[in-house]
């Protein structure tokens, strides 16, 4: 998918950034989107910077401030005390969440690194001892077993093949949206019982299929349309005969389940319940299953390592002292002679 403001960036941001927003698509491989998100981070960052520096008339419009003047001369006279008062600005008059001044924190983080570390531009790196804001980990929603089956048994309709299969796919695979969007027909190796899906940055990975995803591509390939598409290779197709967008699987999804009264939920919550149900029924060891889902970090998988309440009851249950009631001395002396050796 194309970046929406790409050409837009490239015709105002200045050469320094764009030298930098070049590095991180090309040679760090980084998505569209990722690129498109450090230049508007940075572009936050310095309308701010001219502006609490008077560069600009008092009355300008924020949004409407030009960054295409920043050079190195300015960069240099750039501070940790200075980035310390955009953060606050970030939080105070933008109302910016904790993750998303993180996500700034990183983009700032990345850029003065280039400048330092790889051109040797700055002598010095002011963002060096920036600390990320602390986040409260939020535990993700997922359906339970019972609702995943209760979802899949909704499916009906002109298209329930292939509604099935995206839904099972989802569910056993954890995919993201995009990647299930993006399938091609040769992702599917039957002979090894295996899909190829290629995640953020173009990052491919291997995900093993198992007999339900399986038996459901089977039965969507039978009756998959073969004429007159627009995209041959694409697995999923819409009734347009091109490949399924992802407005389309939203749509789909969302339809689906508000039939269990679970409307509120979004298709990524699919995610998190494929990872959930492979963490909490299938006992998938942590490190396999930050490979399935094809995280980076180790860290971002660990959400999933949540105990549902059952599980702690149980695990309360389960420890030896959990029949043990208060009593005297004695009645407590004779309990454990009682206990074998």
């Amino acid at each position: 998918m194309k970046s929406e403001i790409k050409s837009e960036w490239m015709a105002e941001a200045p050469p320094i950034i764009k030298e930098f927003l070049g590095y991180v698509g090309t040679i760090k491989g980084k998505s569209p989107k990722t690129v498109d998100e450090y230049y508007l981070d940075l572009r936050t960052f310095f309308r701010y910077i001219k502006k609490s520096r008077d560069l600009v008339p008092p009355e300008t419009d924020f949004e409407k401030i030009s960054i295409s003047d920043i050079d190195l001369d300015l960069i240099k006279t750039i501070t940790l005390t200075h980035v310390f008062e955009y953060m606050n600005y970030l939080s105070t008059e933008r109302q910016n969440k904790a993750s998303t001044r993180s996500r700034k924190v990183s983009s700032l983080r990345t850029f003065f690194k280039y400048l330092t570390n790889k051109t040797g531009k700055l002598a010095v790196n002011p963002v060096q001892e920036l600390e990320t804001p602390k986040q409260r980990k939020a535990l993700p929603k997922y359906l339970t077993l019972e609702q995943s089956l209760e979802l899949l048994s909704k499916v009906d309709g002109p298209a329930k093949e292939r509604d099935y299969c995206i839904l099972t796919l989802f569910l056993n695979c954890g995919m993201r949206l995009s990647e299930l969007v993006g399938l091609n027909l040769s992702d599917v190796r039957h002979g090894t019982s295996t899909v190829r899906i290629v995640g953020k940055g173009n990052k491919e990975r291997i995900v093993y299929l198992n007999d339900a995803c399986l038996d459901a591509i089977d039965r969507y390939v039978a009756v998959r349309p073969n004429d007159a598409l627009t995209d041959k290779n694409a697995l999923f197709i819409s009734k347009q005969k091109k490949r399924i967008s992802p407005k389309t699987v939203q749509y789909l999804v969302k339809k689906y389940l508000s039939e269990i009264e679970l409307g509120n939920l979004s298709v990524h919550k699919l995610r998190h319940t494929a990872a959930t149900l492979m963490y909490q029924h299938g006992h998938v060891d942590i490190r396999v299953l930050k490979d399935i889902l094809g995280h980076e970090n180790l860290g971002t998988t660990e959400i999933y390592t949540h105990l549902s309440d059952e599980q702690m009851a149980n695990a309360a249950k389960a420890n030896p002292l959990s029949k043990v009631r208060r009593q005297n001395s004695a009645d407590l002396k004779k309990a454990i002679k009682k206990e074998p050796e």
